[in-house]
C-alpha cells in the first residue's frame, strides 16, 4: 500500500478545481432499461463546459470532438479546420464520475456480481454483461461531453487495475489519471464491476470512487448531480418531504443538519431500489460526508437546472443565494 501511495505522489496532478457525480438516475431512464436521458444528458454536458470553461465568450465556438457517426445521423460532423493553433481547447480541471443508472444495476442483480463469487458460471457472465453495459453508457457520456468540445476520456476502474477487498478500494493506481489531467483531458470514470481480493468480485460504485479521488486529489469542490433537488428527511414523493439545505460533518465523521432546524437533527430515511447493487443516496450521504470530512464543501443538486449550473461553476463557494435548491454539506471544527 505504501508503494502504491508513493507511485500515485509521484504521478499527482496539478490542483483539481472540481470532481463531478452524475448520478445514475439523472442521466439515464431508470425505469426503463439501457435508456439515456438524452435531454439531461445534452443540458448536463453544456453545463459543464461552460462551468469548465470561465472567462470565455459564451458566443465562442463550439469545437466538437465526437468525429464518429451517430445513430440516426446520415453524416459525421468533422470541421478539422476549426483547429487551428490558435483553437481554444483548454478547460478547467475537472474530474467526471458517473452511476449506471439504467445500465449494469439489472446485469449485476441478476447475476449476484457484487456478492462475489466467480468461479460460478452465472457470476462470470454477469461480470462480462455488466461490464459490457456500464462501458457503453461510459461511451455515450464521452461523447456527449466530446460534442460539447470537452476533451474527454472514458476510463474503466477495472482496465485501470482497480480493486478492492471486502468491497473497500485495495488498489488504485491513479497515475494515468492524474497524467490525463496533465495533458488537458477530463477523464470519465464510471462505477464498475472489479476484482475483489476476499469474494472475487464486486460493484465498485461511483460514489465511493469519487471519495477515494477526493482523498487522494484534493480538489476545491466536490458537485453530486441528481434527479432529485438534494437530500431529504424523507423520500422526496413522500408528503411533506423536506430539504435538507445544509449537512455539518464534524471530525469524528459524524453529521447533522444545520439547515432547516429540524427535531431530529440527523434522521434521514432513504430507499434504495430493487436492483441498485451500490446502495442509493444512503451510500451518496455517507461519502460524501467522508469527502466532506477532508475539508471539501459538496453540493448535491439537481442535474440539468440552473441551481446545478451555480453549483458546477463554483459561485457558491463564496455565496449561497437563499433560493439556490440544493443540498451543501461542509465539514466543522
Amino acid at each position: 500500500m505504501e508503494e502504491e501511495e508513493e507511485k500515485q505522489e509521484k504521478h499527482q496532478a496539478k490542483s483539481i478545481r472540481c470532481i463531478v457525480k452524475l448520478g445514475g438516475a439523472a442521466i439515464t431512464c431508470k425505469s426503463e432499461l439501457e435508456k439515456i436521458n438524452e435531454e439531461n444528458l445534452e443540458i448536463v454536458s453544456s453545463q459543464l463546459r461552460q462551468a469548465m470553461m470561465l472567462g470565455q465568450s459564451p458566443s465562442t465556438k463550439v469545437l466538437g470532438m465526437d468525429w464518429s457517426k451517430r445513430h440516426g445521423k446520415s453524416e459525421v460532423s468533422c470541421s478539422v479546420d476549426d483547429f487551428g493553433n490558435d483553437a481554444v481547447v483548454d478547460s478547467s480541471r475537472f474530474i467526471v464520475v458517473h452511476g449506471a443508472g439504467s445500465f449494469g444495476h439489472f446485469q449485476a442483480s441478476k447475476s449476484g456480481v457484487h456478492k462475489g463469487g466467480l468461479d460460478q458460471p452465472l457470476v462470470k457472465a454477469g461480470f462480462v454483461a455488466t461490464r459490457i453495459s456500464v462501458t457503453t453508457l461510459n461511451l455515450e457520456i464521452v461523447r456527449a461531453l466530446a460534442r460539447e468540445g470537452i476533451a474527454s476520456v472514458g476510463m474503466s476502474p477495472f482496465s485501470c487495475g482497480w480493486s478492492t477487498c471486502e468491497r473497500n478500494i485495495a488498489s488504485a493506481d491513479l497515475s494515468i489519471v492524474a497524467k490525463a489531467i496533465d495533458s488537458g483531458f477530463i477523464p470519465v470514470l464510471h462505477g464498475d464491476a472489479v476484482f475483489d481480493g476476499l469474494q472475487g468480485c464486486t460493484i465498485l460504485s461511483g460514489d465511493v470512487i469519487i471519495r477515494h479521488l477526493a482523498e487522494q486529489l484534493k480538489p476545491e469542490y466536490v458537485v453530486f448531480l441528481t434527479d432529485v433537488f438534494g437530500v431529504y428527511d424523507r423520500p422526496p414523493i413522500e408528503p411533506n418531504a423536506v430539504l435538507l439545505r445544509e449537512i455539518a460533518v464534524r471530525k469524528d465523521g459524524n453529521w447533522s443538519v444545520v439547515k432547516p432546524v429540524l427535531q431530529n437533527k440527523n434522521k434521514v430515511e432513504t430507499t434504495v431500489a430493487a436492483h441498485d447493487t451500490t446502495g442509493g443516496m444512503l451510500t451518496k450521504i455517507t461519502e460524501a460526508a467522508m469527502i466532506a470530512k477532508l475539508g471539501i464543501d459538496v453540493y448535491i443538486v439537481k442535474a440539468a437546472t440552473s441551481h446545478s449550473l451555480m453549483a458546477l461553476s463554483g459561485e457558491l463557494r463564496s455565496n449561497i443565494p437563499d433560493d439556490w435548491l440544493g443540498t451543501l454539506i461542509r465539514f466543522v471544527s
